[in-house]
């Protein structure tokens, strides 16, 4: 898979895919950090 895609739209749906896999991470890393603090 090449870093540089010359399909934009396939480009986009990667860039939407890994924005999404980041904001899904910051939420659980804020949920164990709810659930870990007393």
């Amino acid at each position: 898979m090449p870093v540089l895609d010359p399909n934009p739209q396939n480009g986009q749906k990667k860039l939407l895919l890994v924005l999404g896999a980041m904001l899904l991470i910051t939420v659980i890393i804020g949920v164990i950090a709810s659930v870990a603090s007393p």
